[in-house]
């Protein structure tokens, strides 16, 4: 199967049963307009973006489609009992069964512990109605970073890889891999900062050179390039950028905010869309974050059919060169 240079995303909108109805009609959209990549989140929209993308599944042939989701953020679903609040909901899922403890959260909100990976990766399924899973990550594992410190995060991320290949072997997912927010994207020094040699390492130490860790997730747009343009890896003593190290390494990368939530339209100078030959901003942003060199797939959240059809025209343009990507920052 051939990933499409745009990936539908299913972060934003509200938690209701129009917005659900919404996302299933703008997935089936996107699929017959040949787009291939669904993106997800255990925690979007407490649970509904999965289920939502699980409806339109039910019309898709299994393996004319790739499906990413994400574990780490505790969902907080609507409750069904108007009396139960968010502790005593803790401890009825998670508490109660033995799956998560509150000295388990980071921030009160975040945890990545083997048994809560399991759990959540069997939520996301029935909720995707997929036995198999394409791509899992850990969903802004450099949240705990801070917490853990360096030496603790990488034991925690080896633990949380190991728990991974488990899910491969079971044949609950196809790879793994991070999603990140400031992780890539900021310098070595930085709070928060990853380092991939190391998150490689882990891999390697669990699941041997033929490990399942796959890919990478982090944001990429026209105000937010650090993708693209920073050299905040370190490779074998090389400084490169996450996508050129990622590259060396093998792995595919999905971009996230590649329109930054459509803020980044408000800021385009006027007839930039029209001098890359594109009708919209939207299109031009997309077609920047896409041609990137190392973007396997950029993500764009498309919760209606009027967004799938603005952006899945630029699906069928080539790709713009690197050299007038740069140019675009002198």
């Amino acid at each position: 199967m051939e990933l499409s240079s745009l990936g539908l995303g299913t972060y934003l909108g509200p938690s209701s049963d129009a917005a659900d109805a919404s996302y299933t009609e703008a997935a089936s959209t996107f699929f017959k307009a040949g787009g291939t990549v669904f993106d997800t989140a255990a925690n979007y929209r407490g649970g509904r973006s999965e289920r939502a993308l699980g409806a339109a599944f039910k019309a898709f042939p299994r393996g004319d489609f790739f499906v990413s989701t994400k574990a780490g953020y505790i969902p907080m679903p609507e409750a069904a009992d108007p009396d139960e609040g968010p502790r005593a909901w803790f401890h009825r899922v998670f508490e109660g069964p033995g799956i998560l403890s509150p000295d388990d959260l980071v921030d009160g909100c975040h945890a990545l512990t083997p048994k809560y990976l399991g759990y959540q990766l069997d939520v996301s399924r029935t909720a995707l109605g997929l036995e198999t899973l394409d791509l899992f990550h850990l969903h802004n594992p450099e949240q705990q970073l801070t917490h853990l410190g360096p030496e603790a995060f990488y034991a925690m991320i080896g633990r949380a890889f190991e728990a991974c290949e488990g899910f491969v072997a079971a044949g609950k997912i196809r790879a793994y891999g991070v999603a990140t927010w400031n992780g890539f994207r900021v310098p070595p020094g930085q709070e928060g900062h990853l380092d991939l040699s190391r998150l490689l390492a882990a891999a390697t130490s669990v699941g041997g050179r033929q490990h399942h860790f796959r890919w990478i997730q982090l944001p990429l747009n026209l105000a937010m390039p650090e993708a693209f343009l920073a050299p905040t890896q370190v490779l074998d003593g090389t400084a490169m950028t996450p996508l050129a190290a990622a590259q060396a390494c093998g792995l595919s990368v999905q971009t996230s905010a590649s329109i930054m939530q459509a803020r980044i339209l408000r800021q385009l100078p006027d007839g930039f869309a029209e001098a890359l030959g594109l009708e919209t901003p939207a299109q031009a942003a997309l077609q920047f974050t896409r041609s990137c060199p190392g973007v396997t797939t950029a993500l764009c959240g498309m919760g209606q059919v009027a967004h799938v059809a603005e952006n899945a025209a630029v699906m069928a343009l080539p790709k713009l060169d690197p050299i007038a990507l740069e140019s675009l920052f002198g």
